[in-house]
């Protein structure tokens, strides 16, 4: 099968300068190429990456593309510039996914693939412009109920298929052996709630933490989706004993995979009620062996069951400072609790490989381009399960998820 992935105008690929959607679909991209597909990944030129290479079997083709804008105004209009740039160099194939706003309606030539939208943003409205698509892929089942209540008449154009987690590259210590570290690893931007941490961490850092730390992994440059350099001196002045260690961005996977196997716990306190769509980072964390605790966000549902395989706190209490306090102090207070959930979260992880994520996509593709039989015969029982889980949701099922 000849697929072809368009990324976002803004970040790079490889992820160079981060991104989940751009990190994800670097790796299923290489999947697909390993068993046998011809896969061509557009994204945004840099300085020092091809214009056109080969990497471990798939195509890299990359255009002149944009730092990231303040104004969405902008961000539309730069996206316009590059989806026509996209266009002129779409080789044919049968699948073609997009990440991009303008591409789905500016390419409906059938010889560039059946037009597959990845949503990657919480739908605000532009979902009613892509009715000619082929499918409207979300990464979580919270999404894929976002649109079919925005639209929904294309409720059987969309499927929920999430992001695979990234592959551990070494055992995951014991927990009790591990140093005594409060992760986040995100944006550092007030969206992802980076302050509360921050606020809650030091109400209990005196005392239940007087031997922890708190470590905030994450771009905080504006052009990287940051909250600039002034939401960084606020996060200082947060913390006046020093027991916060703002380290920035970390691109390396081997390192940022250390940092993760070396914390107890991760919290990833995001405020986003409109802006996460699924939670890659706290399913890398699982995948780690750390324990997780998330915000109470309809997106982490698929993979965070309260108190069995991730802790939850009411980001929508009164207060939430207190509330993330008390969920921290609580998570810290019962190691053996603490031992018990992570080791449940790093299973649950497992769900998630990026070899069944791959056979979940594929299943839909051959079912869209009319060749689930061909995939019934080369993998029968990995197909017959990926068609089944990757199953169009009907609307029960999406109203039932955004309950």
């Amino acid at each position: 099968m000849k697929i072809t992935i368009v990324l976002g105008a803004f970040f790079p690929v490889p992820p160079t300068l981060g991104g989940a959607v751009e990190k994800a679909w670097f790796e299923v991209a290489q999947e697909f190429a390993a068993r046998g597909h011809n896969v061509t990944l557009v994204s945004r030129a840099m300085p020092g990456l091809a214009r056109d290479e080969s990497i471990h079997g798939v195509r890299h083709i990359r255009v002149r593309g944009f730092d990231s804008p303040r104004s969405l105004l902008c961000l539309k209009a730069l996206d316009l510039f590059y989806s026509l740039r996209v266009r002129r160099v779409l080789p044919a194939a049968d699948i073609l996914v997009t990440n991009t706003f303008w591409l789905p309606l500016l390419t409906r030539d059938s010889v560039r693939g059946r037009v597959y939208v990845h949503v990657g943003r919480y739908p605000k409205g532009q979902m009613r412009f892509y009715g000619s698509a082929a499918r409207l892929q979300a990464p979580s089942r919270a999404i894929a109920a976002a649109i079919a209540r925005e639209v929904p008449s294309l409720t059987p154009k969309t499927i929920a298929i999430p992001y695979p987690r990234p592959q551990p590259t070494a055992d995951a210590s014991p927990l009790h052996a591990r140093d005594k570290i409060v992760l986040f690893v995100g944006r550092v931007h007030p969206e992802k709630g980076v302050h509360l941490l921050i606020k809650a961490f030091m109400r209990v850092a005196g005392s239940e933490l007087a031997d922890w730390k708190l470590v905030i992994v994450g771009p905080s440059d504006i052009k990287q989706g940051g909250g600039g350099e002034n939401y960084v001196v606020q996060l200082r002045e947060l913390d006046a004993n020093g027991r916060t260690e703002l380290r920035g961005p970390i691109f390396d996977e081997a390192e940022l995979a250390a940092t993760f196997l070396h914390a107890r716990l991760f919290v990833y306190p995001s405020l986003a009620v409109h802006g996460e769509t699924f939670g890659l980072a706290p399913l890398e964390a699982m995948s780690h062996g750390c324990a997780v605790l998330v915000s109470d966000l309809a997106c982490f549902r698929d993979f965070v069951v309260p108190d069995e395989t991730a802790l939850v706190f009411n980001h929508n209490s009164a207060d939430r400072v207190e509330s993330l306090a008390i969920a921290i102090r609580s998570a810290v207070a019962d190691p053996s609790r603490l031992a018990r959930i992570a080791q449940a979260g790093r299973l649950k992880s497992e769900e998630f490989s990026l070899a069944r994520v791959a056979d979940r996509f594929l299943a839909d593709f051959d079912l869209l381009t009319g060749n689930s039989e061909s995939l019934l015969l080369r993998t029968p029982a990995a197909a017959t399960t990926a068609v089944a889980t990757g199953r169009m949701m009907d609307a029960k099922d999406a109203e039932r998820t955004s309950r």
